[in-house]
């Protein structure tokens, strides 16, 4: 069949792969016929299909991820009017990601746009998993006008307790409506499936950062200048 594309004949090879990511393999095969294959003149060699639309995706994450960092921080600044605690609380969201890379790893996927757009939508989940804790936190040292590291502690303590059972829910409810989209097998399953796997796996990480590290980094701020007991 004669095809042609800006007004140049054109031909196509198509290839299949398995078993690595597209990226990767793409790389070795452009090193492989840059050093194997020599183009008469007036040829010219274009790498198309996915990987195309994988160059346009990696192009607008480059920028849309350092975006959603951006505008994360300042809401949580105009929330709490505080850089310190906006920065506790950005400072959680990278532990928080840690169950969805194991999750993902031990489920042999590849880094791809899909897995990427789950750990933005997990990174926005964290986020508030750390902002209701940290007014959680405010209200109890509100409440208890502590003025030793003790008091403090225990001030925090029961702000953190408080968490622990709404926390577990919304983390449970979360699993649960994401477990058939990751389990499915059905048309659509393979992207669905890769945007559904950092969010399950970060439900198990995200809540324990955020009643575990938070508490502890208020401590640290709050209690420095306050007598031990």
């Amino acid at each position: 069949m004669i095809r042609s594309e800006d007004a140049r004949l054109t031909g196509r090879v198509f290839a299949t792969i398995s078993g690595r990511d597209l990226g990767s393999y793409i790389d070795d095969a452009q090193k492989a016929v840059a050093e194997g294959v020599r183009l008469p003149p007036g040829y010219t060699l274009t790498w198309a299909g996915q990987y195309e639309y994988m160059q346009r995706a990696e192009e607008r994450l480059a920028w849309i991820v350092p975006l959603t960092l951006v505008i994360i921080l300042l809401l949580l600044y105009l929330s709490f009017r505080n850089v310190i605690q906006a920065l506790m609380v950005l400072a959680a969201v990278p532990l928080s990601l840690v169950g969805g890379f194991w999750l993902v790893y031990w489920l042999g996927y590849d880094l791809s746009v899909a897995v990427a757009v789950g750990f933005i939508a997990l990174a926005g989940v964290a986020a508030e998993f750390g902002v209701v804790m940290m007014v959680y936190l405010d209200e109890a040292v509100k409440r208890h006008q502590p003025d030793t590291r003790a008091k403090l502690r225990v001030a925090l303590t029961e702000g953190a307790v408080q968490r622990v059972r709404p926390k577990a829910m919304t983390a449970a409810v979360i699993i649960a409506g994401l477990l058939p989209i990751l389990l499915g097998t059905g048309t659509g399953s393979e992207v669905m499936g890769r945007v559904a796997a950092p969010m399950v796996g970060g439900m198990i990480t995200a809540p324990l950062v955020s009643m575990l590290l938070i508490p502890v980094l208020y401590l640290w701020w709050k209690g420095r200048g306050m007598a031990r007991e």
